[in-house]
């Protein structure tokens, strides 16, 4: 009788058994041998002690984000498998950025009415994520929340720990002018910017529309394209003992705003914009909205997703390390004097 007046108020128990039975392998999937407790537990446990062995100071590295209105794009195009990548991803470049492993992730997805399917696909793209950086997905939370969320609306949101040897933490403070500024390839938007892009874009196309500067591409797969890892990239320079002095992802404030957060005192970057190929969705976005460059670069990516900062004398050999891997980068810039600005040539 309470099951069923717990399902009137519009939640329902079944479905979230019926969610864990989907979803169960695929998570477990994930786990290496120091994930002690599987789903159903009230916390997760993992055994560090087989990992902090092989560290001297061990330093635990932790971030919790949210994959944003590309959410509402999923809901439209009602594909979700690529948003669980993304949260998985992103969370793995915010820590990445100070030299830190992953070792677990937890979510945090809410609906306003369960869909197993809709969970069992969130949690598919977030297990693909996990094993590809060799990730564990130790548990999370599922919340049906009526009332709060509007009919078919969701969040997702999650937290990775991570781990660093303390003298190898990477905080910038190397950076010296003559650096260069070697960025990776990103993907597309990754999570950023969808507000102003569904501003411009849903005015002028539908989702399933091709327009001809995305060559052949649904407007919604391109915006649903999933964010990027560069774990295997950056610890492939890292572990082969080349001197990293600062790493920026790339993410919610573009250039402008997030290579400052690592400059120190005094320095500056110089960035060529013509060095690496602006993406077509970005073209797109600036032509149809008559977006400034300065703006552009200020709220996207513009194609690249994460930026090393390394001694010019160290340039061949980082690159020599990137070419072992599918994506593409380029020599952006250079550190300079200056006030933590990005000055866009």
């Amino acid at each position: 009788m309470a099951t069923d007046l717990y399902t009137k108020a519009g939640v329902s128990i079944d479905a979230g058994s019926k969610t864990i039975d989907l979803i169960k392998d695929d998570v477990a999937s994930t786990h290496s041998s120091a994930v002690i407790t599987g789903l159903g537990s009230f916390g997760a446990l993992f055994d560090l002690k087989s990992i902090v062995n092989d560290y001297d100071e061990p330093i635990l590295v932790q971030s919790i984000d949210g994959v944003g209105t590309k959410l509402s794009v999923a809901k439209l195009m009602n594909k979700f498998d690529t948003v669980g990548e993304d949260i998985v991803n992103h969370s793995i470049d915010d820590i990445l950025v100070m030299g830190a492993r992953g070792l677990t992730f937890l979510d945090y997805v809410a609906h306003d009415k369960l869909d197993p399917v809709v969970m069992a696909d969130i949690v598919k793209g977030m297990c693909k994520a996990c094993r590809e950086s060799g990730l564990s997905l130790v548990g999370g939370e599922t919340a049906e929340m009526p009332g709060t969320y509007q009919t078919g609306e969701h969040d997702i949101a999650g937290c990775i720990t991570g781990i660093v040897e303390k003298s190898k933490v990477i905080t910038g403070e190397n950076c010296q002018a003559g650096n260069i500024l070697i960025g990776i390839e990103s993907s597309g938007l990754h999570t950023n910017g969808y507000s102003l892009a569904r501003k411009i874009l849903l005015d002028s196309f539908d989702l399933y529309d091709k327009p001809e500067q995305l060559e052949g591409r649904s407007l919604g797969e391109v915006l649903l394209e999933p964010h990027l890892s560069y774990a295997n990239e950056v610890f492939s320079v890292l572990d082969s003992g080349i001197k990293i002095n600062g790493l920026a992802h790339i993410t919610g404030g573009g250039f402008i705003e997030n290579i400052p957060r690592i400059l120190p005192e005094g320095l500056a970057v110089e960035i060529d914009t013509t060095s690496f190929k602006v993406l077509p969705i970005f073209e797109l976005i600036q032509d149809l909205g008559q977006v400034s460059k300065e703006e552009m670069f200020r709220v996207f990516n513009m194609g690249i997703g994460m930026i090393l900062i390394v001694d010019a004398a160290d340039q061949a050999a980082v690159e020599a390390q990137l070419a072992k891997f599918d994506k593409k980068f380029y020599d952006l810039g250079r550190v300079v004097t200056g006030k933590k600005e990005v000055v866009l040539k």
